[in-house]
């Protein structure tokens, strides 16, 4: 109910930053967090429940802590049918062969809403309290997605693809349908009135768009202040034809350079094999790489080395990439991550240093938050930020985690995102309302 005050009572674990901006684990053993409409008022260290005016106080059981929720910067809605489908594929291929047929289907809303109603109610249920959807070329289907993102109570940002380069499935629209397309589609997502829920540009790659379409899209951003997503050197091939169809553009971060599409609210998937000029551009524009190991290892298009981009001040945050990825949960990803980090360990000199737990579980929260350009509103469960949260428990019925022996509540965390999955997630909570 509006206005009333819940009290959260249990463990916190979570990363903040630093006064030098590093990146900490930060495990309060004994807190409370004050929550009012949505938004976090106050965090204790050991409260005194009598001492604080609370209409709600809800204690985590013995074993279970709070953690933020989790960001997935990075999900094609649409493709989620084909999730474990065709990766005997590279890229290119596995998109002619099994993607763009099934994206044509929604011109079905009825199809568009059977799979969106699973896509945020299963996303939600995994942990994800925000997510940026890549959507449907179809406007009534991308509205639907942004109205279950509504209905369910899930942060969302959603884009309308853009594709003009004609093709002879007809799974493109001319420039100038795009551009109205587009904006009408913003005018929509407004029309809502939903404050969850945002508009997202959304040009699927460099290889679907004209520069001219491209630099319209920039027009479009800056006009309304949006952010703006896409794919960026996800696998050579691609690479490749990007420089043949931009012949006046080096590199694939010049042809979005060119358009004005890089911004500090861009974040662009992959980033596999950028070059340093390139790092040089995204670190000027602050635009963000979504790093997306599950689909760049599943359609094998090479390991990304995020401690590079990293290292180059480049902000980066983890998306599932469903279809490309195989899994809807972020947990999944962050493995996934540690996998690829360790396998490049293997290939570097004994001073390379291989991402560790802490480093995914910052990139699946404040990370990813910081990649939006959100960290302002959520990321950690700090004053002043929402309530987007996840009640963790190892003792949960069916969980994968055993707890035959005692452990540290960073042991614990460690533990959950090596070994746990979705039932150990037993309450979600977005700005302030349980979704789970």
């Amino acid at each position: 109910m509006t206005g009333k005050k819940f009290l959260f009572i249990g463990p916190i674990v979570q990363t903040i930053k630093n006064k030098s901006a590093k990146v900490e684990l930060q495990i309060i053993e004994d807190a409370g967090v004050l929550v009012q409409d949505g938004q976090i008022l106050e965090v204790f260290k050991k409260p005194e429940v009598s001492d604080i005016e609370a209409d709600v106080v809800t204690k985590l059981d013995k074993g279970q802590f709070l953690v933020p929720g989790f960001i997935d910067c990075h999900v094609h809605a649409v493709q989620l049918p084909n999730i474990g489908l065709g990766y005997d594929k590279s890229l290119l291929d596995w998109l002619e062969a099994h993607t763009f047929p099934l994206e044509l289907k929604y011109s079905d809303n009825e199809f568009a809403d059977k799979v969106f109603d699973f896509v945020v109610k299963r996303t939600l249920s995994l942990g994800t309290t925000t997510a940026c959807y890549f959507a449907s070329l179809y406007n009534e289907a991308s509205l639907i997605l942004a109205k279950k993102a509504a209905k369910y109570h899930q942060r969302a940002f959603v884009g309308k693809l853009n594709m003009d380069r004609a093709r002879d499935d007809n799974y493109y629209e001319n420039k100038s349908l795009s551009i109205a397309n587009t904006r009408k589609f913003i005018e929509d997502i407004y029309a809502l009135k939903c404050s969850l829920v945002s508009p997202i540009i959304t040009p699927r790659f460099a290889l679907s768009c004209t520069m001219e379409l491209l630099k319209e899209l920039g027009k479009i951003a800056e006009e309304y202040n949006l952010h703006i997503q896409s794919h960026i050197s996800e696998n050579i091939g691609e690479i490749a034809e990007c420089k043949l169809l931009f012949p006046d553009c080096p590199t694939y971060t010049e042809v979005y350079e060119k358009a004005k599409l890089l911004t500090s609210k861009t974040v662009l998937a992959h980033g596999v094999y950028l070059e340093d000029s390139e790092l040089k551009i995204l670190n000027n524009r602050k635009s963000a790489i979504i790093h997306c190991p599950s689909s760049n290892t599943n359609l094998k298009s090479g390991l990304c080395d995020i401690q590079r981009l990293r290292s180059n001040q480049i902000t980066v945050g983890l998306g599932t990439d469903v279809a490309g990825g195989n899994n809807l949960c972020i947990l999944d990803v962050m493995r996934s991550a540690l996998q690829v980090s360790n396998h490049i360990g293997f290939m570097k000199d004994k001073s390379y240093k291989s991402i560790n737990y802490v480093d995914v579980f910052y990139l699946a929260t404040l990370g990813g938050a910081e990649a939006l350009s959100i960290d302002d509103k959520v990321g950690n469960l700090v004053a002043g930020k929402k309530f987007d949260a996840l009640v963790i428990d190892l003792n949960a019925e069916d969980s994968p985690v055993d707890n035959l022996k005692s452990f540290s509540l960073e042991d614990q965390l460690q533990r959950f995102i090596y070994s746990g999955d979705d039932r150990n997630i037993i309450n979600v909570y977005v700005e302030g309302h349980k979704v789970k």
